[in-house]
C-alpha cells in the first residue's frame, strides 16, 4: 500500500483496491474452503429466482472471520467513498469493543464465549469429575469469570489503541496517496502498539485458566486437555 499509491504507479484507488484485495480474497477463499456456501450452487439459485440463503450453511461461518472480513469492507469503503477520516477511527475500534461487548454479555447467558471456546479443548467430563471429587466447582467458575474479564479487558485495551493509533497515524483525507500510506503505516505499526499488549493480556488470563483448572482438580496440565481418542 505504502509503495505502489504514488500518482506515477498504481494511484490512490487501484492501490487501496490491490492491498484490499489479498485480505478480501483470502476471506472468501477460508469462507468456500470451510463450506460456508458453494458460490456455484447460489449463482444458480440466483439465475433460477430461487431463495439464496437456503444455500448458504450459517453454522459453519466463522463470526470473527467474518468481523475481519467486514473491517476490510468497511476500510475499502472509507477510502473509496471519501468519508471523514474519523470514521476509520471510530471503525478501527469497533470491531474489538464488538467482540468485548459479546464476551460480557454472553456472561449472562447459559452459554458464556469464554467457557463455550475452552469446552471444545478441555476434557470437560474429566475436570467436571474431578471438580466434584474435590468439591471445588464454585471456585473454578469464579476462576473461569476472572478470567472473561481478564480477556475482556484486553480486548477493551485493543479499542483504546485501536482508536487512538488510527487517529494519531491516519490524517489525510481518504481517496489520497498520502491516506493510502499511512493507513500502510498504522498495519505497520499495529503490531507493537496493539497486538503485544493485548496478546500478553490474553496470554496471562490464558496462564491464569489453566493454572487455577489444575490447581482445582488436581490433575496433571496435559489432561485437562482432550486427546483424539476423547473426540472418537
Amino acid at each position: 500500500m505504502v509503495r505502489f499509491s504514488g500518482e506515477d504507479e498504481l494511484g490512490p484507488v487501484n492501490g487501496l483496491l490491490l492491498a484490499l484485495a489479498f485480505p478480501v480474497g483470502y476471506g472468501l477463499y477460508d469462507l468456500i474452503a470451510r463450506g460456508g456456501f458453494d458460490p456455484v450452487r447460489l449463482f444458480r439459485a440466483l439465475v433460477r429466482r430461487k431463495r439464496p440463503y437456503d444455500f448458504i450453511h450459517w453454522r459453519r461461518f466463522n463470526p470473527y472471520s467474518i468481523l475481519g472480513f467486514v473491517s476490510v469492507l468497511l476500510t475499502g469503503g472509507i477510502g473509496l467513498l471519501k468519508l471523514p477520516v474519523e470514521w476509520l477511527a471510530i471503525k478501527e475500534a469497533a470491531i474489538p469493543f464488538i467482540i468485548c461487548a459479546a464476551v460480557v454479555i454472553s456472561m449472562r447467558t447459559p452459554y458464556p464465549l469464554v467457557k463455550t471456546i475452552m469446552h471444545k479443548v478441555i476434557n470437560v467430563e474429566r475436570v467436571y469429575e474431578a471438580l466434584n471429587r474435590r468439591q471445588s466447582i464454585e471456585a473454578y467458575e469464579r476462576r473461569v469469570d476472572a478470567a472473561t474479564y481478564m480477556i475482556a479487558f484486553g480486548l477493551l485495551v485493543s479499542t483504546v489503541l485501536n482508536y487512538v493509533l488510527a487517529r494519531v497515524v491516519v490524517v489525510s483525507e481518504p481517496g489520497t496517496t498520502a491516506f493510502n500510506e499511512e493507513l500502510g503505516r498504522m498495519t505497520a505499526l499495529s503490531f507493537p502498539v496493539i497486538t503485544v499488549p493485548s496478546i500478553t493480556i490474553l496470554a496471562f488470563a490464558l496462564y491464569y485458566l489453566a493454572s487455577g483448572i489444575t490447581k482445582e482438580t488436581g490433575l496433571e496440565f496435559q489432561d485437562i486437555f482432550k486427546t483424539t481418542q476423547d473426540d472418537e
